[in-house]
């Protein structure tokens, strides 16, 4: 029997959780504590507007450290540098062109560090699981929310 399945991600992802996860344990959940007591000592709980927020608050801190406290514990951190070739892995930088001869240039990261603004998709998303084990040279088929899209990849950079 195997355990839980290893997250895997970037360096950069895995310090900023860390950092977020320790921020939130030894500074954030003390401040809601105190802002609990102090809205406790204004009396009637029921319709004590600030208490409640505070609970709320708390609520959302503590399902947000168990949430980085599972990422970093499971955290399989990948340094695309060490990779070299024409194979798409994960962390690779690939240059693509499409049936309209745009050129499109993504980098394949973990779930927790997507961001299409920043040209990141997911190992697990559509894009990031069609390139995944594929080489320089090689066509991908890909359905989107606009239907089928086909790419061509140009380069595949580890860096």
């Amino acid at each position: 029997m195997s355990g839980p399945a290893k997250v895997p991600m970037l360096s950069d992802c895995y310090l900023a959780m860390e950092k977020e996860l320790k921020h939130l344990k030894n500074v954030v959940r003390y401040e809601i504590v105190n802002a609990i007591e102090v809205a406790r000592a204004h009396g009637d709980l029921k319709e004590n507007a600030e208490y409640h927020a505070a609970k709320d608050q708390q609520g959302l801190t503590e399902a947000r450290i168990k949430m980085l406290d599972s990422a970093v514990t499971l955290a399989e951190v990948i340094d695309p540098t060490t990779h070299t070739g024409t194979r798409v892995l994960f962390g690779a930088t690939v240059t693509l062109i499409d049936e309209e001869d745009n050129e499109i240039t993504y980098q394949v990261v973990g779930d927790h560090e997507t961001d299409l603004n920043l040209g990141r998709v997911s190992h697990s998303s559509p894009v990031g699981r069609a390139l995944i084990g594929r080489d320089t040279g090689e066509e991908i088929e890909v359905t989107t929310p606009k239907g089928l899209r086909y790419y061509e990849i140009l380069k595949v950079n580890f860096i």
